[in-house]
């Protein structure tokens, strides 16, 4: 025996002297059980804090829009002359005379059954004309999430993987660029050089809406698609400029990890190091930053959306807010804000399942 080998017996002495070794169910389990008990809990915990914040939402969205220093019953009439019998019908009408707590409380009341109230300008149930726009909105969004998702993951692992090359300075540049860019000045930028068209470049995509109107069938389905181009690209572009930046940060942070010499000296080739090893724990940060752009996908892009005249949430949330509309700027303010907040608490519920260190 070497005096090498005695720490490691006092070690398995002093295991052995805390009491007697358990054995059957209890042992094998108990662990076990612990665990999903702290998992239930902090998921808990999350859930709460989530009806916290919708709360919050719901308070914030009644008081947030009535700052605006705009009277919505002149809005409407639209500068036509009007008695101050009318005006105060109206007033009347939309419940705007009464004290701002019982409009408060009616408020929330019928919020918390799914009743948002009645549009100003559109008399209709303010939840049928989200609904109306909601399939707009997932079109655009959706559709641009998946692919600015896709090409920042793929694009920032093979720049982090080749940092300092000549790819890796490009794209970190272009990708940079892209990210300081504002979405609605590069949207206004894509429609005058290929919706207007400028020197050479002929005008090649529409300069807005979802569809010509005029189309069935297949042809439909490419007139749709052709009206998506340009908002898509402008939404990707700035998209996937962030996921890039936090994938390659994250996977940067991985590449000095000593798990990957060790994968390197078995004998590994580097793309298995990189696909099997590097890449899944680097997708830590990157996967909180999906799920918070998941729930953009709902709350959309009011403002490329306005500027591409799409008939989604965000352009319906700019035409209620130029009323005020308030029954629907409030309902918009609290759909987009639901969706915001149940994507990060899906987000902090499954991030355990990736991480064990998090939720103990």
């Amino acid at each position: 025996m070497t005096a090498d080998s005695t720490p490691a017996l006092v070690q398995i002495a002093d295991a052995d002297t805390d009491g007697p070794a358990q054995s059957g169910p209890s042992a094998a389990h108990g662990p076990r059980a612990r665990n999903t008990k702290a998992y239930l809990q902090y998921v808990a915990t999350k859930i709460a804090g989530a009806a916290v914040s919708l709360f919050a939402v719901l308070v914030t969205s009644f008081f947030l829009f009535r700052l605006i220093p705009s009277d919505p019953v002149k809005q409407m009439t639209g500068g036509r002359p009007v008695s101050a019998e009318q005006l105060q019908s109206l007033r009347h009408q939309f419940g705007l005379d009464q004290p701002m707590w019982q409009q408060f409380t009616s408020y929330v009341g019928d919020a918390l059954t799914g009743d948002f109230g009645t549009s100003f300008q559109f008399h209709a149930p303010v939840i049928d004309k989200i609904t109306e726009a909601l399939p707009a909105t997932l079109l655009l969004t959706g559709t641009s999430y998946v692919l600015y998702t896709a090409l920042g993951i793929w694009l920032g692992t093979r720049t982090a993987w080749r940092n300092g090359s000549m790819s890796d300075r490009f794209n970190t540049a272009f990708a940079l660029t892209l990210y300081s860019v504002p979405s609605f000045w590069l949207g206004l930028l894509l429609i005058i050089v290929f919706a207007v068209g400028i020197g050479p470049i002929p005008g090649m995509f529409p300069t807005g809406g979802l569809e010509s109107g005029n189309e069935t069938g297949f042809a439909y389905v490419l007139d749709v698609a052709h009206h998506l181009v340009l908002p898509v690209i402008t939404l990707v572009a700035v998209g996937y400029a962030q996921t890039l930046l936090v994938m390659r940060s994250s996977l940067l942070d991985e590449m000095g990890s000593d798990y990957l010499t060790t994968a390197r000296a078995k004998g590994l080739r580097d793309d298995v190091v990189r696909r099997k090893h590097a890449v899944p724990n680097a997708m830590l940060p990157t996967f909180t930053l999906m799920f918070v752009n998941l729930g953009h996908v709902v709350a959309g892009q009011i403002l490329v959306e306005t500027v591409f005249s799409w008939p989604g949430l965000g352009g319906l949330f700019y035409q209620a807010l130029s009323v005020p509309d308030l029954p629907l700027v409030q309902g918009l303010f609290f759909v987009f804000a639901t969706a915001v907040i149940l994507a990060n608490t899906l987000a902090d519920v499954l991030y355990p399942l990736l991480d064990p260190r998090v939720g103990r």
